[in-house]
């Protein structure tokens, strides 16, 4: 079974064209996607209320993909956020449980920074959240191209396959150390994968302010030709999984929603158990 989805709920215009109120958006993104990637838990623990809100608003079938706090895997200081890393792990992990009890929580997405190379001591701290987090799934997302490289390539999948962790394929632009190739294998019954888009110019930092770098990192439109390419490396992961989730996260210029709709027909998906999509009569 392939899941298909997008990163968050709020930015896809598409989407919403004939939306009145902003506030049903993840109503209407529900009926058009069985899966989302939240994003708010990567800058903070979202209060049980949010999470409530966004249970009672999806389908009973839909499922969040819920990215780890940012102070977890390193990109920041886990002092700004709690007096020490286990009390910011226990906050999160208090925030998945009314996730896990409703049947909402596909995995967590644990995407460790580009200087993140393979080494013994990163090693040991995946280890460590893999021991924090032993009782949901989780998915690893490496960004140093060390981890993939012809000397670890293998014991890298082998690692992750030992821990039941869930390799992140991904398709991103290759820009020298900070990217990681698309490694097309799997190491769990659950496959995850992710569509940054190719837009080498914009994946490195170089002579950008924070946000021109955010408006542009995944500024990329996938054509027909390499929609059918990526669709027949995910049949081929689907053959070898049990379940394959994935996430286009190429929304910079508003264009994940359109190809994730295109790569669904051409792998000729119709999902069920979607909320009942609106009708605007006037």
């Amino acid at each position: 079974m392939i899941e298909i989805g997008l990163t968050g709920w709020g930015d896809h215009d598409t989407l919403y064209e004939d939306l009145d109120r902003k506030s049903d958006k993840l109503k209407t993104y529900a009926s058009h996607f069985p899966i989302v990637e939240l994003d708010a838990s990567y800058y903070a623990i979202q209060p049980e209320r949010n999470i409530m809100k966004w249970i009672n608003e999806t389908p009973k079938r839909f499922q969040f993909i819920v990215k780890i706090h940012q102070a977890l895997t390193l990109h920041a200081d886990y002092k700004e956020y709690a007096e020490t890393r286990s009390e910011l792990f226990e906050q999160f992990k208090e925030m998945l449980e009314p996730l896990k009890e409703h049947n909402k929580l596909a995995m967590v997405l644990v995407q460790f920074p580009p200087w993140f190379d393979c080494n013994a001591q990163n090693i040991n701290y995946i280890l460590y959240v893999r021991k924090q987090l032993e009782e949901v799934p989780m998915c690893v997302e490496f960004r140093h191209q060390s981890w993939f490289d012809d000397r670890f390539k293998e014991q890298t999948l082998s690692f992750l396959t030992d821990h039941q962790i869930i390799h992140s394929v991904v398709d991103e632009p290759q820009v020298k150390e900070g990217s990681i190739p698309l490694v097309n294998r799997i190491t769990n019954q659950v496959a995850f994968v992710r569509y940054h888009g190719r837009n080498r110019h914009g994946w490195t930092k170089k002579d950008m302010t924070d946000q021109e770098w955010r408006d542009v990192r995944y500024l990329y439109d996938y054509n027909e030709e390499e929609l059918e390419d990526l669709a027949q490396k995910v049949k081929i992961l689907n053959q070898k999984a049990k379940k394959v989730y994935v996430i286009f996260n190429n929304n910079s210029g508003g264009h994940a929603a359109q190809n994730a709709k295109t790569y669904q027909d051409i792998l000729g998906i119709d999902y069920e158990g979607l909320a009942p999509q609106q009708l605007k009569l006037f």
